[in-house]
């Protein structure tokens, strides 16, 4: 998952809206959102390299997202991976605060990653490349791939245009268009992780479609106050737009 952004207790009638692109080699094997036949509650997709998620919620009101920390001037050898992180916390009962009180201990040696985690106490944030975990306010956020907030042109104009459509009325159409902007920052706006000009220039926009990698998914979520919950998921490959699935469920409300 490469750019998130989400209004958390900011819409009268919606308590969580929630826009998040996954960005991936195409030839990663992955299985669309679905209920799990292990774990019935979790309605996730699935990387089947890993077995992990990169997002993902369960009937019992619990939300798990997770961006990498891109870092191109770290190599990372026999990291585990970091959809483990979401699924643990999906299949599991630990809450969210003692979750990442475990995950402070935790010595595994995870690729860099940013972790935002959801339940009926509230939304959290935490990563392991130094940003402390913190109990999220409500208010309007993006992530990408450094820390939440970090004013990266396409957090910017994700966090803008999902302030400017709370102000009208909300679809589930309107919010998955939000992320599918495929242009690119100028050069003197592009971030400096580390690695070359030419993947800087086509990882800043929204939406990205490279011959070999880019936004597979783009997953749309709307929970009302009452825990009401609106889960879509749109997919694509290099040439398009493929399919889509829409879910609703009643799950307990996050926060």
């Amino acid at each position: 998952m490469c750019l998130i952004t989400f209004a958390y207790q900011q819409h009268p009638e919606y308590s969580l809206i929630m826009v998040a692109n996954r960005d991936e080699f195409y030839a990663r094997p992955t299985l669309d959102m679905h209920f799990w036949k292990d774990h019935p509650n979790v309605l996730a997709g699935k990387d089947l390299q890993q077995n992990g998620t990169w997002l993902g919620i369960n009937k019992n009101g619990k939300l798990a997202a997770v961006t990498n920390f891109r870092d191109g001037t770290s190599i990372e050898s026999n990291v585990k991976s970091r959809g483990a992180l979401t699924r643990r916390f999906l299949t599991k009962e630990t809450p969210a605060k003692t979750y990442l009180q475990e995950l402070a201990t935790d010595s595994s040696p995870y690729g860099g990653f940013n972790l935002l985690l959801g339940d009926t106490t509230g939304l959290y944030y935490c990563s392991n490349k130094g940003a402390p975990s913190e109990r999220i306010a409500p208010g309007v956020y993006g992530l990408s791939n450094a820390y939440l907030d970090s004013s990266w042109p396409k957090v910017d104009a994700a966090k803008q245009g999902l302030v400017e459509l709370i102000k009208r009325e909300l679809s589930i159409e309107s919010l998955a268009n939000l992320l599918h902007s495929k242009h690119q920052a100028a050069d003197k706006d592009l971030p400096n992780t580390g690695i070359s000009y030419e993947w800087e220039k086509q990882l800043s926009a929204c939406f990205i479609n490279i011959p070999s990698y880019g936004t597979r998914a783009t997953t749309v979520l709307l929970q009302k106050n009452s825990g009401e919950t609106q889960i879509a998921e749109f997919r694509f490959n290099p040439s398009g737009k493929v399919s889509e699935e829409r879910f609703t469920l009643l799950m307990k409300p996050i926060g």
